[in-house]
């Protein structure tokens, strides 16, 4: 295939803490480049935006040492694979790969982070509900923490799509599920779409009374996507032996500093807290796919993602995501599936 000569960009422009800006990134180009022997090159279709990133960018998240000013942005992407020089891949395979933010990727083999059929789902679905939200909403379901038929099951970030495939999987599992969610177009999406019992909106008044009265036999456990503060008001609705899973603050990704959460009312509810780890499950992948692909086919695992066009358009769309105004997966779509 005839390959255009120039590689688009999303580069780090300066680097530093606090809430990220647009002036933050800035666009750039190289040319596409040439793949090494063992190396194959992917053509970037469906971007993945999470709130990890902003971690990965100053070094402190698992595997990613901090960007310098004219780094590519990190993130991982479905992508096709367009030219190869190695027999681990073929031309037209598709992947999830550490693409980065922009149109083409020279990648060795360790790059791949799952290799896709598409007959499971959508392709925009292997970075969303079949993809590492969904594998880690199973791993706080089918792992940390697996509901009892009956247990009160509550999830932050309902409509988000870890909160809203561990909402799911905790249902299908005989749970009563409650979520908390900011806004009622999220909360929407968490009752209607997703099928909770009920849905808090925290940024309305008297929530907390809305959230008792949701939960009137006290919360068996909670699914935790936003950190400390949440946390150290629902704590007093526990039951004891509530378990909690810890699994989000992008909160505190801004400043790398850590909201404490109060150990006493913690204590006193004999809580079980576990952090949870995607990287942990990914020898459960392929019993994840299985079980999310049929249960997606059969309408009982439902997703809903935020697009937005085209790689210039991936910067603000972040910062949507940052801002807490995203509903549902953040994608951009940067080229055609075909081709």
């Amino acid at each position: 295939m005839n390959l255009p000569n120039r590689n688009t960009q999303v580069q780090l422009r300066r680097q530093r803490d606090g809430m990220p800006e647009a002036a933050d990134f800035q666009m750039g180009e190289t040319p596409v480049p040439e793949p090494a022997e063992g190396e194959f090159l992917v053509r970037t279709i469906y971007l993945s935006l999470d709130p990890y990133i902003r971690k990965a960018v100053r070094g402190d998240h698992p595997g990613h040492t901090a960007l310098k000013p004219g780094d590519v942005i990190y993130g991982r992407s479905v992508c096709r694979v367009v030219k190869t020089r190695t027999a681990d891949v073929k031309q037209g395979d598709y992947l999830v790969a550490e693409t980065g933010w922009q149109n083409y990727a020279a990648l060795s083999p360790k790059k791949i982070v799952q290799c896709i059929d598409p007959a499971l789902g959508p392709l925009s679905t292997a970075v969303g509900v079949l993809g590492m939200p969904g594998l880690t909403a199973w791993g706080s379901v089918a792992h940390v923490a697996p509901p009892s038929v009956g247990d009160t099951y509550v999830v932050s970030a309902a409509a988000g799509p870890v909160g809203g495939t561990v909402g799911q999987l905790a249902k299908i599992a005989g749970a009563r599920v409650v979520g908390i969610a900011g806004g009622k177009e999220k909360c929407d999406v968490a009752v209607r779409s997703y099928g909770f019992e009920a849905c808090i909106d925290y940024k309305k008044d008297g929530w907390e009374a809305a959230l008792h009265a949701a939960c009137p036999n006290g919360i068996d456990i909670y699914h935790d996507n936003v950190g400390a503060p949440l946390l150290n008001v629902l704590v007093k609705y526990f039951n004891l032996y509530a378990k909690v899973v810890l699994c989000g603050r992008p909160g505190d990704y801004h400043s790398g500093e850590f909201a404490g959460v109060s150990l006493g009312p913690i204590i006193g509810k004999r809580a079980q807290m576990k952090g949870l780890v995607v990287y942990d499950y990914e020898k459960d992948v392929a019993r994840y796919l299985r079980v999310a692909s049929n249960l997606l086919r059969d309408g009982r695992l439902r997703f809903k993602e935020d697009h937005a066009q085209g790689l210039e358009a991936a910067p603000a769309h972040f910062l949507k995501l940052m801002r807490g105004e995203n509903v549902g997966k953040a994608i951009v779509v940067v080229g055609p599936e075909k081709g």
